[in-house]
């Protein structure tokens, strides 16, 4: 009888184990969904590679995020050092260069508006909403595979994502129709109670005292229609800087000093940008052909103008990048995007980057959002340039 009762106890103890056991897959997605969706306010670290043209892109990646809807995006390109910031607050998103001090000011619906590899409630959303999403059981981690939606790329169809048995995302990996990953996200650190405030999600932090006050100034005089602002006023990088010496006298030299330039001595210098080398994209749309290339001299410095006529007339621009003195704020229509290593800004017919010491501008009405990606992530990779001194 005795027995009997230890065998029945011990049944019941294996089954309640059992029972308590390791979660499911499923278990684990709505862990992490409740983590995420009850989460009033977190902080992500990882790092992103986005593989384009045969080369790999690396980033270190923070996110910070506040219900409703505050987001910070902090990316530094592990190559060059460069940062960008994508913010978004009650105003308005921002793309911030802080090294060019200026920044790129949209109404749009970032990040809501398309799948984002590296926002938690995007992810979740995209396998919540995926009734044929699948759930693999690998070295021992769960890899849910899911549909995405970029209606600015859509060459990209899902993502896997991967979450530990104990509810921790991984990383998120994004694939082509062709199955090859174009963009991983590996977290390093979620901290779903950050106590974050407003506050940390001002454009003022990226703002100097000296500069603060000029800015609104600054906006007002930019156009809001992106088709209208010229290359001059598109988001630049730093530059190779042309030092050209006046020959001055004494009061004079300080007389002609200006904001662009300085004088030491009997000399006066002015700082302006040059480009060496012209870069022509590797992929131009069938029928259309390079009918004009054009070099403007600035007050800033370069400017090439690369026409394209055939099919798909389009124009493309390349500007000596340049410091702003003043905080800038240059207002467009459109989303911002990843063009390969760079944060740029997409509007309805035109394209706007920086990518090494030059700021790009591609516009065309014939292209399709597909068509402009397409050449402007062509550019400047592998290609032969042609040097402006021949």
């Amino acid at each position: 009888m005795i027995l009997k009762k230890i065998i029945g106890l011990t049944l019941a103890i294996l089954l309640l184990v059992t029972g308590c056991g390791e979660k499911s897959g499923e278990d684990v997605v709505k862990s992490v969904s409740d983590k995420v969706s009850e989460s009033t306010s977190y902080n992500l670290k990882g790092n992103m590679e986005i593989y384009a043209n045969e080369e790999t892109f690396t980033y270190s990646i923070e996110v910070d995020f506040l219900k409703d809807n505050f987001y910070k995006v902090k990316m530094v390109n592990q190559t060059n050092n460069h940062e960008q910031v994508i913010l978004r607050n009650n105003d308005a998103v921002y793309v911030i260069t802080p090294s060019l001090n200026k920044s790129f000011k949209f109404q749009s619906e970032w990040p809501e508006n398309s799948s984002q590899a590296y926002i938690l409630a995007s992810i979740l959303s995209d396998i919540n909403n995926d009734s044929s999403k699948t759930i693999e059981e690998v070295d021992g981690s769960y890899v849910v595979k899911s549909v995405v939606n970029y209606p600015n790329n859509p060459d990209l169809a899902y993502q896997k994502t991967t979450m530990d048995k104990d509810g921790n995302l991984k990383k998120n990996e994004i694939y082509n129709e062709k199955d090859e990953l174009k963009m991983k996200v590996t977290f390093t650190s979620i901290d779903y109670k950050a106590s974050l405030k407003e506050e940390d999600f001002a454009l003022e932090q990226y703002i100097t005292e000296d500069t603060e006050e000029n800015t609104n100034t600054k906006e007002e005089t930019n156009t809001d229609n992106n088709e209208e602002n010229t290359p001059n006023n598109q988001e630049n990088n730093s530059t190779t800087e042309d030092k050209s010496d006046t020959d001055c006298e004494g009061e004079t030299c300080k007389e002609e000093e200006t904001d662009n330039g300085a004088c030491e001595g009997d000399s006066c210098t002015e700082e302006t940008g040059s480009i060496e080398n012209i870069l022509y994209p590797l992929y131009v749309p069938s029928n259309t052909y390079l009918s004009s290339s054009d070099k403007v001299d600035t007050d800033v410095g370069d400017r090439i103008i690369l026409t394209f006529a055939g099919d798909k007339n389009f124009v493309l621009v390349e500007e000596a990048a340049t410091v702003a003195e003043e905080f800038e704020i240059i207002p467009v229509y459109g989303d911002p995007l990843i063009v390969n290593d760079t944060i740029g800004a997409l509007g309805a017919n035109s394209l706007s980057w920086t990518k090494d010491n030059i700021s790009y501008y591609l516009t065309g009405t014939d292209l399709s959002t597909e068509e402009l990606l397409t050449i402007g992530e062509s550019i400047g990779y592998n290609n032969q340039t042609v040097s402006l001194e021949k």
